[in-house]
């Protein structure tokens, strides 16, 4: 058993901005009430609040212009991949588009891994499939099944696959124990991925990409059933 993460003032005031940020109740383009002001709006240290102001700053909300102000970032004209997890956690109807770029960039993956894949990546593919089999309860297996995308990624020879499938893998983490539906039976996993795995290890990237889209698609609907209330 973990301990829980005491959370601290400026935890408490960066996710209330965040939130306010995300929900609109802040715009892109707004300028925040000056750092006094909102200090005694939320009964907190002007300490607290640069601290805070520091943190979103950084995740890539907020910018602050000296002799200007804090100002919200339009974060969807020129934030990246990077705010994914963030905006997971605040909506989950994010996943409707993480799932669309899963799919697209999951079948490119695919294909050129078939073509690009040394024969130690071959190999080792195989390796990853029968860790799959072999977990023993679901979150394992969940990411015994990561780690074959990210060797699948890393055999493109495509070092912005491997980004992106990394990205996209964390954008997956605020509802990972939701999504775990395609998880639960070893074997069952493990044979839903096998016809991707053998295409890219015969070397085959019209077959690997067919089996990707069909993997992508069933697991898919597996989750999104699974999120749907009862």
């Amino acid at each position: 058993m973990e301990p829980l993460p005491r959370e601290t003032i400026v935890d408490v005031l960066e996710r209330r901005l965040q939130e306010d940020i995300l929900d609109g109740t802040h715009p892109a383009g707004s300028l925040l009430p000056p750092e006094q002001r909102l200090a005694e709006g939320y009964g907190v240290t002007r300490t607290t609040v640069k601290h805070a102001f520091g943190r979103l700053t950084q995740a890539g909300l907020l910018e602050t212009r000296h002799g200007v102000g804090t100002r919200v970032r339009d974060y969807l004209r020129l934030g990246g991949a990077d705010l994914l997890p963030m905006l997971v956690r605040h909506n989950p109807e994010w996943l409707a588009d993480i799932f669309e770029v899963r799919a697209g960039v999951g079948t490119l993956i695919a294909e050129r891994a078939a073509v690009k894949a040394t024969p130690p990546q071959r190999a080792r593919l195989r390796t990853l499939l029968d860790a799959v089999a072999a977990a023993t309860e679901p979150d394992a297996v969940q990411l015994a099944d990561a780690e074959v995308h990210r060797a699948l990624a890393r055999a493109t020879g495509n070092r912005v696959y491997v980004l992106l499938t990394n990205t996209l893998f964390a954008a997956y983490l605020p509802l990972r124990t939701r999504l775990v539906a395609p998880f639960h039976d070893p074997a069952e996993a493990a044979a839903r991925l096998e016809p991707l795995v053998t295409a890219v290890t015969d070397g085959d990237p019209t077959e690997a990409r067919t089996a990707a889209q069909a993997y992508l698609g069933e697991t898919q609907r597996i989750m999104l059933e699974a999120l749907e209330p009862s």
